[in-house]
């Protein structure tokens, strides 16, 4: 069995296997930021394949996407053209397009940082980065979601998904690591044409809101909203000028921050 990031590696499949037709993620992220009335520039962190990225850029936005994956870039430079796009580590990153008005960082892409070290280095990096009372608008895994619910690691999710004429089956299982405070993921792909299994293991960070409100605090941020929903990825479909929520219980959590102390 190899060892391979086969979604990232290959950023059309990700497309097929995440479909966003509707672009929730995007219209959701620039209803953040006309609510909090954000300036027009973004750095879109974690862009990915640049659907996000391109629609804000769609939007009126002057938009930074930055990757740590070449081949989503070069995916996204081709197929979302308009924002910049930029290869950066989220954990440390000083780009020379800023400073910028908000920062966004969607799908979770914010708990690659597993220790409190890369926390605050992406905290300090955002904080270098944007204007006097920028905004870090994020969306995640929501932590507290684990506290005495098991409903997603129960069992592996399967889904098949046919891309270039094969039919390609991802088994999915979740593990909390509670010493380390990760969600550990193993993703098992096989194919129907023969190739070998590819094995892919990757974490997030188990975030809770008083931890997060804590953090954000330390680096001289103030949050503005932080809930469960409605957001892009929760139901029923969020739709624009959708009410931000009150409770924290769900699989999901959003974050909209503001910098009141800078430098």
């Amino acid at each position: 069995m190899t060892s391979a990031n086969l979604l990232t590696d290959n950023p059309e499949l990700y497309e097929a296997r995440f479909p966003d037709t509707a672009r929730l993620a995007g219209r959701w992220a620039e209803d953040c930021l006309r609510r909090h009335h954000a300036g027009p520039r973004v750095l879109d962190l974690g862009c990915g394949t640049g659907r996000d990225a391109a629609h804000l850029h769609g939007a009126g936005r002057d938009v930074v996407g930055a990757d740590l994956s070449a081949a989503m870039l070069a995916h996204a430079r081709t197929r979302h053209p308009g924002p910049d796009y930029v290869q950066a580590d989220l954990r440390d990153f000083d780009l020379r397009q800023g400073p910028f008005d908000a920062v966004l960082c969607l799908d979770s892409a914010l708990l690659y940082c597993h220790t409190n070290a890369e926390l605050d280095g992406f905290l300090a990096s955002c904080r270098r980065s944007l204007t006097p009372g920028g905004l870090l608008v994020a969306e995640m895994r929501n932590g507290a979601f684990f506290l005495g619910r098991t409903e997603l690691l129960d069992a592996p999710a399967v889904h098949d998904i046919t891309w270039q004429g094969t039919v390609h089956t991802s088994t999915t299982t979740l593990t909390v690591d509670r010493a380390a405070q990760l969600l550990r993921r193993t993703r098992v792909w096989t194919s129907d044409d023969g190739s070998p299994p590819h094995e892919q293991r990757s974490a997030w960070r188990l975030l809770f809101p008083q931890e997060l409100r804590h953090l954000l605090a330390a680096h001289g941020f103030e949050v503005l909203a932080l809930h469960d929903g409605p957001g892009p990825r929760t139901e029923p479909p969020w739709h624009e000028g959708a009410a931000p929520g009150q409770s924290a219980d769900g699989d999901r959590l959003h974050l909209v921050a503001r910098l009141t102390r800078h430098g």
